[in-house]
C-alpha cells in the first residue's frame, strides 16, 4: 500500500482569485464552493461505500465457508456421540450386576472416552475484529449470530460432559488387575455418575441436532 493511499483525503476550499464585486459574484463563489464541497463529500462517501462493501463481500464468502465446513464434520461427530451413549448404556448393565452381585460379570469391560470437538469460528471473530457485521442487513448478522452461539453453547456443553467422563470411572480407572472388584457402594457412586453424564449427554446430543438444523438452514437459504 502507498503511503498516499493511507492518508484520509484532504478537502481544499480556495479563495476566489479575483475581487468579489456586489452580492451577486460573492453568491455566485459561494455556490461554486458548496457544489465542490458538495462533489468531493459524495466521492468520499462513495469511496467509503465500497470499501465497506467490499469488507462485508469477504467477510460473508469466509463465514459461509466456514459454515459449510463445519456442516460436512457434524453428522460424523453425532454419530460418534450415539456410540459414546450406547456405550455408557453397557457401562450401566455391568455395574447393575456388580451392585446386585457384588462382583463384576465376566469378561466385563467398561469404557468412558468422550471426546470434545470444536467447530471452526475464525471467521466469525474476524468478522467482529473487522467490524464487517455492523454492515450487515441485521437479519443476516442475526443469522450468523445464532449459528455461533449455538457452536460456544455446544462447546461449553461438551466440556462439563469430558469432566463427568473423567470422574465417573475413576475407581475402576485407577483399579489394577489384582485388585478387587469395587464394592457395591462404589458401582452404586459410579452408576450415579454416569446417569450425570449420560445427562450431559443429552444436552449435547440436543445441541448437535439444533445446530445441524441451523447449518441445513442456512445453507439452503444461502447456496452459494
Amino acid at each position: 500500500m502507498k503511503l498516499e493511499d493511507e492518508v484520509p483525503p484532504v478537502l481544499d476550499v480556495h479563495p476566489p482569485h479575483e475581487a468579489i464585486h456586489g452580492w451577486r459574484d460573492f453568491l455566485l463563489h459561494l455556490f461554486t464552493i458548496t457544489i465542490g464541497l458538495l462533489i468531493a463529500l459524495s466521492l468520499e462517501g462513495l469511496v467509503e461505500w465500497q470499501h465497506h462493501r467490499h469488507l462485508v463481500h469477504e467477510a460473508e464468502a469466509s463465514l459461509h465457508a466456514e459454515i459449510q465446513n463445519n456442516a460436512k464434520d457434524l453428522p460424523g461427530v453425532i454419530a460418534d456421540l450415539h456410540k459414546q451413549q450406547d456405550s455408557l448404556k453397557n457401562d450401566v448393565n455391568v455395574l447393575n450386576f456388580l451392585i446386585k452381585n457384588g462382583k463384576l460379570p465376566e469378561h466385563s469391560r467398561m469404557t468412558v472416552n468422550f471426546t470434545i470437538t470444536s467447530f471452526d469460528d475464525v471467521s466469525w471473530r474476524t468478522a467482529q475484529t473487522t467490524t464487517a457485521l455492523s454492515y450487515m442487513p441485521y437479519s443476516r448478522a442475526q443469522e450468523y449470530a445464532n449459528i455461533y452461539n449455538t457452536q460456544a453453547e455446544l462447546f461449553t456443553a461438551e466440556q462439563q460432559a469430558a469432566r463427568d467422563a473423567i470422574v465417573s470411572l475413576g475407581p475402576i480407572a485407577s483399579q489394577g488387575k489384582d485388585e478387587p472388584d469395587p464394592t457395591p457402594e462404589q458401582g452404586g457412586a459410579m452408576k450415579q455418575k454416569i446417569n450425570v453424564l449420560q445427562g450431559q449427554l443429552l444436552l449435547v446430543d440436543a445441541l448437535l441436532n439444533g445446530l445441524d438444523q441451523e447449518y441445513k438452514k442456512f445453507l439452503a437459504a444461502h447456496p452459494h
